[in-house]
């Protein structure tokens, strides 16, 4: 009984919230969280037509999730070319990301709200063959009406934290039983997600732990010449890199650049903050510190009197991480939870993080294990990190030491390919 009320309460105020949505809607377009020229799609209207054939829906939570599905998108249409495949998410940095990053055949739109006339609205459209979450935030809308027009849904490189675990353990445990029970088969990150989704109700023979996608992710793209002419122009100068940065940690990484500069003056540092829409902001902050700073984005160039060059633009990491033989992963000097540690990996950068790191908390112990990561905690041992890995051999061991982890979890994607491709096959095929 608990159960039904649970979400029966929960779907009749969603099929009537149509005008506290809208409110919610300019409350975050005002907050700049919304595509004021996409906000239809957030109402489930569609700005692209379906394609004709065979469509895969995956439905990710931001830019990491997103990524993670590229190079197994890719590997789908490659074994099956008359596959599409539409990805949704839920930010507008996720957006901007995927508009410049998918592949040919795959189309992204923003979720809908979990409104349920916006929700029919949204899969009338689209009408998918295959519903695939990769988050373990639960929308009980979206899947409740996915799963009563019988397309099969599934959920991959699902990780779940404790405070997520704690949530709907204590208050909404019935709901999230029925939800979890939608599925047809979990793959999981790691065995703790497995031990809190058993826990919450998703029954034990549907789960199998795989490890997370993003090991199987293929390295982040490069411009081969853009990459050649930064090379020439840094010309042999030594470098490292503060990637993916949150507001609090550019100041420590400054602080960390200045002590590194009184042991090598010549030193650059390239900071790439997380959200490029910060970057005045951040040039600010550089300017008090009182270091000399071009801008990506404006198309400068760092000369010798440089020492930070701020790349304030989206899609270029993988040119970062290639010109940097030492990477800071932003993220985990402050409370975020850190940020992918297999992309510096996979392009031979050496890596340092800081102590913040439960998105990827299995990943960084494996690391640490190996030897492949070193940890740092305030500016002072960051700088220290950054002069003792000028050592190249150093750096290179290091770096190595991550590449193997990274490349020892590879068949991730293969597993998630061969079930999804399977669970189509198995699937009846529903009229678009």
């Amino acid at each position: 009984m608990a159960i039904s009320l649970a979400l029966s309460a929960y779907l009749a105020f969603s099929a009537r919230a149509t005008r506290y949505a809208e409110r919610k809607l300019a409350d975050r377009l005002a907050a700049g969280k919304e595509d004021e020229d996409r906000l239809d799609e957030r109402r489930g209207i569609p700005s692209e037509p379906r394609p004709k054939g065979p469509l895969i829906w995956f439905h990710a939570a931001s830019v990491g999730e997103s990524l993670s599905l590229l190079e197994l998108i890719r590997r789908m249409g490659e074994d099956r070319p008359e596959l599409n495949f539409l990805v949704t998410t839920g930010t507008v940095t996720s957006a901007q990301v995927m508009a410049a990053r998918l592949p040919a055949g795959a189309v992204h739109q923003f979720v809908p709200v979990d409104v349920l006339p916006w929700v029919r609205r949204f899969l009338d459209h689209w009408k998918p063959d295959l519903a695939v979450w990769t988050e373990s935030e639960f929308w009980p809308a979206l899947l409740t009406e996915t799963r009563a027009r019988a397309i099969p849904m599934v959920l991959i490189n699902a990780r779940m934290s404790k405070a997520s675990h704690d949530r709907w353990r204590w208050f909404l445990r019935p709901m999230v039983r029925k939800l979890l029970r939608k599925f047809d088969i979990a793959h999981v990150q790691d065995d703790i997600t497995a031990g809190y989704l058993r826990r919450l109700g998703l029954p034990a023979e549907r789960l199998h732990v795989t490890g997370t996608l993003k090991e199987g992710a293929a390295a982040l793209p490069v411009d081969e010449a853009e990459r050649t002419r930064m090379a020439r122009h840094l010309n042999g100068r030594p470098v490292w890199l503060a990637a993916s940065t949150h507001e609090g940690e550019e100041e420590k990484v400054l602080e960390a650049h200045i002590q590194a500069l009184r042991v090598n003056h010549r030193l650059l540092l390239i900071l790439v903050p997380r959200h490029p829409n910060r970057a005045d902001e951040v040039a600010a902050l550089i300017d008090r510190h009182r270091l000399s700073v071009a801008r990506r984005s404006e198309g400068e160039l760092p000369d010798t009197d440089t020492q930070v060059y701020l790349a304030d633009t989206m899609g270029e990491l993988g040119l970062w991480y290639r010109l940097a033989p030492i990477s800071f992963v932003g993220g985990s000097l402050e409370p975020i939870g850190g940020h992918n540690p297999f992309e510096p990996a996979a392009l031979g950068s050496a890596i340092l993080h800081g102590p913040y790191v439960t998105n990827f908390v299995d990943i960084f112990q494996r690391l640490t294990e190996a030897h492949a990561a070193r940890l740092v905690t305030s500016p002072g041992s960051l700088a220290e990190a950054v002069t003792d890995l000028q050592n190249p051999d150093k750096a290179a061991e290091l770096a190595h030491a991550a590449w193997e982890v990274c490349s020892a979890g590879a068949d991730v994607t293969d597993q998630a390919l061969e079930m999804l491709l399977d669970r189509l096959d198995s699937a009846p095929r529903l009229a678009p």
